[in-house]
């Protein structure tokens, strides 16, 4: 049998000549890179934590074909028990990177597993590229890979469509189809996690126009694809001073990336939806996918609101106030929002109903979780520094202060804590910057704030979603209750 994925095995997988740039250069190896390395080694980290015998169990399953245990992500809950038994895996999964890396392993799968729940609808559609759908999943779940997406166009000029635009290969479009496939060329984003990801899945979730059928493809193909250029952004991990001074984005800054499409050749038998913009946005919002996807979404954000908490607790008693009438009303604010995304993640599966064989969380349970995270994130944030004032930034510049013996004792005498030795107190307001106000911080407020698409996409979801008849049904009932002056056969109020 073939044994479970390790660290080491993603690792090797990456020495596959990926066509990288970042710092204007092309990088010979990933896994070597100071601008990537640890990030790398801490999604590593995730497949030697499933590979350990005592959480095997509890963080993968057999598969049904080939009997090689992978990761729950890939696992299709057919009931509320298997729901749950899928999340506490994502959810130990989390721990490991204390919800701070958006775009984990288990993201995209969640979204293939989700658009195979829905097979049927690809089969109306087009039962080769079904065909394909399903032979792709059963490759990425039986190889446990490592998959991102880029689901978005670039941004450009936002008043006109895809095929508007005054380059119109500038979104990834189809070029030419021939017996062997499609080729593709323009760029997609935004690429989270590209670099130090096996494939990536193609596609766009927004609406697209009349006209715009060249851009509206679903595919999946390896990094190393020909043609494939992977733009990085600046690096905060390679920025990092040290992981005593950027304890988080030393090791967990996931990166993003532009990807331009250079005329890549995708073979048929990884085309899962050709030129049709209708089947395009039906793939996400007719099937599971959209849901399971963004389900994943909110088990990764509740670990890293229980890490803020945390955090917030800490900076109290680090400063000495945590008995202040204000400071615990704060606290307590935070503590009642970390619960309302636990009670919206633990309704979403209470609530959740089957689709075919599958058990799916609850649709607007998770779009009103969506909705609100959205405003939570950045007034959770805010909250937190009001908490820790100027001690976030009243630090040493580096852990080099502590090998100069004046410094260290001027370190000694102006770091104090009731809680903390001086030391301690520099060491968990470094982590407390890195989490709150950094670059890699601030980025972090941007993801948490625009992944799901801009607030007004996830509060139409929230109000398609709804149950409006039923509450719309209440005010009728009532109006119908009692008269209505002037109408024929109607008492009137007087006689009521």
């Amino acid at each position: 049998m073939i044994p479970i994925k390790t660290g080491q095995d993603h690792i090797k997988s990456l020495h596959d000549g990926r066509d990288v740039y970042i710092y204007g250069a092309r990088v010979a190896d990933v896994t070597t890179h100071k601008a990537f390395r640890n990030s790398i080694r801490a999604v590593a980290a995730l497949y030697d934590f499933q590979a350990q015998p005592e959480v095997a169990d509890t963080l993968t399953f057999a598969s049904p074909d080939t009997g090689r245990h992978v990761n729950r992500c890939w696992q299709l809950p057919r009931s509320y028990t298997e729901l749950r038994e899928r999340r506490r895996a994502l959810e130990a999964w989390a721990e490991l990177h204390f919800g701070f890396m958006g775009r984990s392993p288990d993201h995209v799968a969640s979204c293939i597993s989700g658009m195979f729940m829905g097979i049927e609808l690809f089969e109306a559609h087009d039962r080769k590229r079904a065909a394909a759908l399903r032979d792709y999943y059963r490759f990425a779940r039986d190889n446990d890979l490592f998959l991102t997406y880029v689901i978005i166009n670039p941004q450009a000029d936002r008043s006109r469509p895809a095929h508007g635009q005054a380059d119109p290969n500038l979104a990834a479009a189809v070029v030419d189809e021939d017996g062997e496939g499609l080729t593709v060329r323009g760029a997609k984003m935004l690429a989270t996690s590209s670099i130090m990801a096996n494939e990536v899945f193609v596609t766009c979730v927004q609406p697209l126009a009349p006209g715009d059928e060249r851009h509206a493809v679903s595919f999946a193909v390896p990094m190393n694809v020909r043609g494939l250029r992977v733009l990085s952004r600046k690096s905060y991990e390679e920025s990092a001073v040290s992981r005593f001074d950027n304890p988080l984005s030393s090791q967990f800054d996931e990166n993003d990336a532009v990807l331009y499409f250079d005329d890549v050749k995708v073979p048929w038998e990884r085309v899962f939806i050709n030129q049709n913009t209708e089947m395009t946005l039906k793939q996400f919002h007719a099937t599971p996918a959209h849901v399971y996807q963004n389900y994943q979404c909110q088990i990764r954000l509740l670990v890293k609101m229980r890490f803020l908490a945390g955090l917030a607790h800490r900076i109290a008693e680090a400063n000495g106030v945590l008995a202040f009438p204000q400071v615990r009303d704060s606290l307590g604010q935070i503590a009642a929002e970390v619960g309302l995304v636990d009670g919206l993640l633990h309704g979403m599966e209470v609530k959740g109903q089957r689709a075919g064989a599958y058990f799916v969380p609850d649709r607007h349970l998770l779009y009103s979780a969506q909705t609100l995270t959205q405003q939570l994130y950045p007034k959770v944030i805010t909250a937190i520094r009001d908490l820790a004032g100027g001690g976030l930034i009243m630090q040493p510049s580096s852990v080099a202060d502590f090998d100069n013996p004046l410094l260290a004792s001027l370190i000694d005498k102006t770091q104090k804590s009731p809680c903390f030795a001086p030391q301690e107190r520099v060491k968990f307001f470094k982590l407390a910057w890195d989490a709150l106000g950094s670059e890699f911080a601030s980025r972090h407020v941007q993801y948490e704030m625009f992944y799901a698409g801009a607030s007004f996409v996830t509060r139409g979801h929230s109000y398609r979603t709804f149950d409006w008849a039923k509450c719309c049904g209440m005010v009728d009932g009532l109006m119908a209750s009692y008269p209505t002056p002037g109408l024929p056969g109607s008492k009137t109020a007087a006689a009521e």
